[in-house]
């Protein structure tokens, strides 16, 4: 299988890329090109790679953006493909083979961790959490994609993206409904899919991963 790791866009530290920023003995994207070596996956990697002591299959120059970098480097992968941001340095092999185990196959199957699983791993964890019918979760950074379906529904994935600034049309795309639900923390998990299917065009599922590795980035320097 494939993976895709993001590593551009345009959130510098110390004055460089985000993915070149030195923690605990490794540059960041070198902990999560590690995980996916080693649960053995070819990886293709955008954005700047000096410096970087675990070596992707292919690197390609960063595009600016989230969905500008995805598209570039779709088109050098086949069938499955797992897309990870580069700023999970916790991320490891057994995270990755579960999430490829629990594959349910749809176009777009996106990570959600449960809060209790990032408590006990990470105690004191600022993450950013939504209450669903089946509990409370912080969403993941990784994805699994069908590439040919996904790539039919970028154009939508960036009109979604270009709204995240205006709250007001971005509520009416996603639903009035959806969103009262959600501040009642009634909506559940087969009602967002559903919602998430008719905005894309594909089908669209949630994991439920029990690995906090998932769902707990680097959102701002330490020291090494």
């Amino acid at each position: 299988m494939d993976a895709i790791v993001l590593a551009g866009g345009r959130e510098a530290w110390a004055g460089g890329p985000k993915a070149l920023y030195p923690y605990r003995g490794r540059l960041l994207a070198d902990w999560v090109l590690a995980a996916l070596k080693e649960a053995g996956l070819r990886v293709v990697y955008v954005g700047e790679d000096r410096g970087l002591s675990v070596r992707p299959d292919l690197v390609l120059p960063d595009q600016g953006g989230i969905l500008e970098n995805l598209a570039s480097a779709l088109p050098h992968t086949e069938g499955r493909v797992l897309v990870a941001t580069a700023d999970l340095p916790h991320l490891t092999r057994e995270a990755v083979e579960y999430v490829l185990a629990h594959d349910p196959g749809s176009a777009l199957v996106y990570t959600i961790v449960p809060k209790e699983a990032v408590e006990a791993r990470f105690p004191g964890s600022k993450r950013t959490y939504a209450r669903l019918r089946e509990g409370v979760f912080t969403g993941g950074n990784l994805l699994l994609l069908d590439r040919v379906l996904f790539e039919r529904a970028l154009p939508l994935a960036r009109k979604v993206v270009a709204l995240r600034k205006n709250p007001l049309a971005l509520a009416r795309l996603v639903g009035l409904d959806v969103l009262l639900l959600l501040l009642l923390g009634r909506l559940s998990l087969r009602h967002l899919e559903a919602r998430a299917q008719r905005i894309l065009g594909l089908e669209a599922r949630a994991l439920v991963v029990p690995y906090a590795e998932v769902g707990v980035d680097l959102d701002r320097p330490e020291v090494s």
